[in-house]
C-alpha cells in the first residue's frame, strides 16, 4: 500500500449532497433506490454516481444503495439476513464474514482491472488464498485531527493529547467507531501496531480513552455529521476521515488536517466483498465494481470523498491533485495501519469502547 499507509452557536448551512440525505436512515434504508437488479450496501457518500460513471453509461442508471454508519452496524445486519449483493467493508472485518459464511470469492477472470491493484492490499491470506480472492480493495484514507484553525492553534495539534486537554472539555467529537478510537488511543500511548497488543497497552489506552471521553461533546455516526458539528461550532477538533475535512473545505470552512502529530495518525483502506445468495443479478455485480476500477473513478472518489484508489494506474491520473499532497501523501511521524487483527482482540476493544460511552 502506499507510504503514507505504513464561536458562534448559530447552526452555518453547508453544502453536502448526498450525505445529508442518508443522515435520518444512515442504517437500513436504501435511500436510494435504483437498478433493482444491484443492492450495495454501502457507508453513505459513496452513492456519488462520479465513482462508478461506466456502471451507470451501461446500465442507464445507478444500483439500488443501502447504507450504514459504520461496520459493525452492516455485519450485524447482513449477519441478521438482511440481503444485497455486495458490501464495503475495511479490511479489519473481512475475516469476520469470512468466519460466518457470509462471502464467496470473486471471478477475477471478470475484473480486468484486478491486475492494476497495488498487491500490498492484497497481501493478507484473509483476502487471497489457495480458494480464490475474497476481497477487492478499492479506497483508501487517513484518520487524523481536523480542527478549527480559527479556534485551535496549530501548537495544540501537535499532539493527540488535545483530545484530553481540560482546555477542550466539551469541545471535542470521536467517530462512533471502535476501530477508529482503538487505533487514536493506542497511538496516544505510543502502540503503532495492533496486530500484536498486550494486555498492558490494552489498559493503556483503555484508560486514555475514558479521559478522552471526558471532553467529548458528541461521537459523530458519519461525515456528514462530523462537519456539521464543527461548522454549527459545537466542537473544534475531532478525529476525522478525509471526507469529514473535504465537506467542510467545500463549503469554504476554515479546518485543518493535522495527519503528523507527534504520536502520529492512522491509516485504511476498505473493498468490496461478494455476498453469498445476493437477490441481484451477478454480472451487475462484476459491472459495478469494474467501473469502480476505473482510472476515472479516481477523480470522482478524490473530490466527493478525499480517499485515494487502490489501483496503481487510477492514482497515477490523480498524483499531482492538491488534495492528494494535502491528505494522502506520506507524513513524517508514526503511523498507526488498520489492516486486519485479531478478531478476539476487535471483539475486546469493541466492547470496551461500549463500556466508555456508557461511563464506565
Amino acid at each position: 500500500m502506499p507510504d503514507c499507509l505504513k464561536e458562534s452557536s448559530d447552526m452555518k448551512p453547508l453544502r453536502f449532497p448526498a450525505l445529508v440525505l442518508a443522515l435520518a436512515s444512515t442504517s437500513l434504508t436504501a435511500a436510494w433506490a435504483a437498478d433493482p437488479e444491484l443492492t450495495v450496501f454501502d457507508w453513505a457518500g459513496f452513492e456519488e454516481p462520479v465513482i462508478f460513471q461506466g456502471y451507470i453509461d451501461k446500465h442507464g442508471t445507478s444500483p439500488t444503495f443501502a447504507f450504514y454508519g459504520d461496520d459493525d452496524e452492516a455485519y450485524q445486519k447482513l449477519a441478521s439476513g438482511f440481503k444485497a449483493d455486495v458490501a464495503h467493508p475495511c479490511s479489519q472485518m473481512v475475516s469476520k464474514y469470512r468466519d460466518a459464511g457470509l462471502i464467496e470469492p470473486w471471478d477475477v477472470s471478470k475484473i480486468p482491472a484486478f491486475e492494476s491493484l497495488d498487491p500490498e492490499f492484497l497481501d493478507s491470506e484473509i483476502f487471497k488464498d489457495d480458494e480464490g480472492v475474497w476481497y477487492i480493495p478499492t479506497d483508501w484514507g487517513a484518520t487524523a485531527v481536523a480542527y478549527n484553525t480559527e479556534n485551535v492553534p496549530a501548537e495544540d495539534v501537535a499532539s493527540l493529547n488535545i483530545f484530553i486537554d481540560p482546555k477542550y472539555q466539551g469541545r471535542t467529537s470521536l467517530p462512533d467507531s471502535a476501530d477508529d478510537v482503538w487505533a487514536l488511543a493506542y497511538l496516544a500511548t505510543g502502540t503503532t501496531d495492533w496486530t500484536e497488543v498486550t494486555d498492558e497497552q490494552f489498559a493503556a489506552a483503555a484508560d486514555w480513552l475514558r479521559q478522552a471521553h471526558q471532553n467529548v461533546a458528541a461521537y459523530w455516526a458519519d461525515p456528514a455529521e462530523q462537519a456539521q458539528l464543527m461548522a454549527s461550532g459545537a466542537v473544534d477538533v475531532a478525529w476525522s476521515w478525509n471526507d469529514g475535512v473535504v465537506l467542510l473545505e467545500n463549503d469554504g470552512f476554515p479546518v485543518g488536517f493535522q495527519r503528523a502529530a507527534k504520536e502520529g495518525s492512522s491509516t485504511f483502506f476498505c473493498g468490496f466483498i461478494n455476498l453469498k445468495n445476493g437477490p441481484g443479478n451477478e454480472d451487475k455485480a462484476y459491472d459495478f465494481i469494474n467501473a469502480w476500477l476505473a482510472p476515472e473513478s479516481a477523480k470522482g472518489l478524490l473530490d466527493t470523498i478525499g480517499y485515494g484508489h487502490t489501483s496503481t494506474v487510477a492514482m497515477e491520473t490523480i498524483k499531482g491533485e492538491p488534495a492528494v499532497q494535502e491528505g494522502l501523501s506520506p507524513v513524517d511521524a508514526p503511523i498507526l495501519a488498520q489492516t486486519p487483527n485479531d478478531p478476539q482482540q476487535r471483539e475486546r476493544q469493541l466492547q470496551e469502547f461500549e463500556k466508555i460511552k456508557a461511563g464506565f
